[in-house]
């Protein structure tokens, strides 16, 4: 067995015999890397408390984490294709551990959101060395089941991340959540060197450097505009960041369109069925982190239920995703990606329209079928898409090739949060303003309860709890005049709380069904592009040149 186990799967003459086990290491590995965004989540309002974040603290406490993961991808996709992708996987699995436990430790915005980055960055390292290690070690025609089995874990992460975080902050503090992370790496880094290969590149040219440092500078550089722009205004950091991300990228295809042996042939990106893939898991994941982001907020703050309810109320959509990740199995080879990933694609449209019929009056029932639907078509549509990314490179790049999937996947997450998440803040702001018009409610409080739905809660509480001292002084009080005038006193402010709150809910149901229709809209835009450039059937003749390349490749080492 240790013979076996020490053979790199690309030399393999048989199919390595306990690759199914091996997958179960990576998809633990990808498991982590999910959960530290949907478990915070959920331990975002403790935090914001204890730590006194402002919004600009909190925003980059959540994308402190995206940055360094979706710039330094392409990069180490391609150093761990070069000399270890166990190597990389082992490596950012360390990382990332040490990153979850500075979180733990941390005792300021500062120090939580350089433990996100230190995340962000073991992140980048074992996310392209999933997809590389798990091509590299099934053989092609078992490939798409072990993709889609990968992809159902990502949907299961969703709901276990807030699941499992609210288990945690029933006894203990927010920074425990970050705690989660540590014991799944220490058992993937135990299974990655015990049931995963060693594998790497046949052919072990150099390094493309320079193309490398470009894309770090320009994906780092649009990411940064992403989140900057939108939360915190069009000034001077978001613009000099636009201008760096266009000036990167354009440097970025020109190097690499030159270069005898570039990091990323863009040119792949002329093939129709490459970039309708990379489109759709941009858009699918444009819509599924920007839902994701306000549902959470609603069912939380809205129908009040603590973090625990909240990831359980969540668990639908995790368990549709496995349904729809067996519909893709079944129904992709026989009527070809295009179907299945333009079926879930129009799946996902549904359920933001869906989600569009939300009100004041609206209950967790009115979020089931929404959170199924989008389950199934999570499950449906992403495995064909990262199949297709994944066959696309040749055995050498497998590495990049699932950091350029990862990156598509990153970057429509972002975009999705920043778009959707500034419409829904725009959105809530206006309808609050509106309800509130006219009201005797303080200038200053109806400013604070305008930049977001806990700020709106938070001030009607304590509107509430000034109403309910002034009613207990009231009652204490031996002068009947002072006392009536403090019950009339305690009797507006407790009108005005509940005012206050009933409006907070009500502007914020409102933009989550405003934000829902243009979600909606951009993905059903995004479909019919996507329709138009996916390939009706697989195309085997296609496929054939791919899979006998790397058979050569693998032969040259032997």
């Amino acid at each position: 067995m240790r013979l076996v186990m020490n053979q790199p799967a690309e030399r393999m003459d048989r199919p390595y015999a306990r690759r199914w086990w091996a997958l179960l290491v990576l998809c633990l590995s990808l498991l982590i890397i999910v959960m530290a965004n949907t478990a915070l989540t959920v331990a975002a309002p403790a935090m914001t408390e204890d730590l006194g974040l402002t919004s600009a603290d909190l925003q980059w406490v959540i994308d402190g984490y995206t940055v360094p993961y979706a710039a330094l991808m392409l990069l180490l996709g391609a150093i761990g294709d070069k000399y270890s992708r166990r190597g990389a996987l082992v490596l950012g699995l360390v990382v990332f551990a040490g990153g979850s436990v500075f979180g733990y430790l941390a005792d300021s915005a500062t120090t939580v959101i350089a433990a996100r980055a230190v995340m962000g960055a073991g992140a980048a390292m074992i996310m392209p060395a999933t997809l590389s290690l798990l091509a590299a070690t099934f053989p092609r025609a078992e490939r798409a089941k072990a993709i889609t089995l990968w992809t159902a874990t990502a949907g299961l992460a969703i709901a276990a991340g807030p699941l499992v975080a609210g288990a945690l902050l029933e006894d203990h503090g927010w920074s425990s959540t970050f705690l989660i992370n540590v014991p799944v790496a220490v058992l993937a880094l135990l299974g990655a060197f015990v049931l995963v290969p060693p594998s790497k590149a046949a052919d072990r040219g150099r390094i493309d450097y320079g193309g490398g440092l470009l894309s770090v500078v320009w994906i780092a550089a649009l990411v940064y505009m992403i989140i900057e722009g939108p939360h915190f205004g069009w000034g001077v950091k978001a613009v000099t960041a636009a201008v760096v991300a266009g000036a990167g990228l354009v440097a970025f295809v020109l190097w690499e369109l030159r270069h005898p042996r570039p990091l990323l042939d863009v040119r792949r990106f002329a093939d129709r069925g490459f970039a309708g893939s990379n489109l759709a898991v941009a858009l699918f994941f444009l819509a599924v982190f920007g839902a994701f982001y306000y549902l959470t907020q609603h069912l939380q703050f809205v129908l009040g239920y603590d973090a625990l309810d909240t990831g359980l109320r969540m668990l639908p959509l995790a368990g549709a995703v496995f349904v729809g990740a067996a519909l893709t199995g079944l129904l992709t080879p026989r009527v070809g990606m295009k179907w299945t990933v333009t079926a879930g694609m129009v799946g996902g449209a549904t359920a933001l329209a869906l989600l569009a019929r939300v009100d004041a009056t609206s209950s967790y029932g009115d979020f089931v079928a929404p959170l199924v639907v989008l389950g199934l078509s999570i499950g449906l549509a992403l495995s064909p898409c990262t199949d297709a990314i994944m066959g696309a490179f040749p055995e050498s790049k497998l590495g990049v090739g699932g950091a350029v999937n990862d990156t598509s996947l990153e970057l429509g997450g972002s975009l999705g949060i920043a778009i959707l998440g500034s419409l829904l803040a725009t959105s809530y702001s206006g309808h609050l303003s509106d309800a509130t018009t006219g009201s005797k409610l303080p200038a200053s409080s109806l400013s604070t309860a305008q930049d977001s739905v806990g700020a709106g809660y938070a001030v009607a509480q304590g509107i509430g709890d000034k109403a309910r001292q002034l009613a207990e002084q009231a009652a204490h009080t031996g002068d009947p005049q002072q006392a009536e005038r403090l019950r009339t006193q305690a009797e507006q402010l407790g009108g005005g709380a509940r005012q206050m709150a009933d409006a907070v809910g009500s502007a914020f149901s409102d933009a989550v069904a405003h934000t829902s229709l243009i979600g909606a809209v951009i993905l059903g835009v995004g479909t019919l592009v996507v329709a138009l450039l996916l390939p009706g059937r697989p195309k085997a003749a296609e496929e054939e040149p791919v899979e006998e390349s790397r058979e050569l490749e693998s032969a040259g080492t032997r």
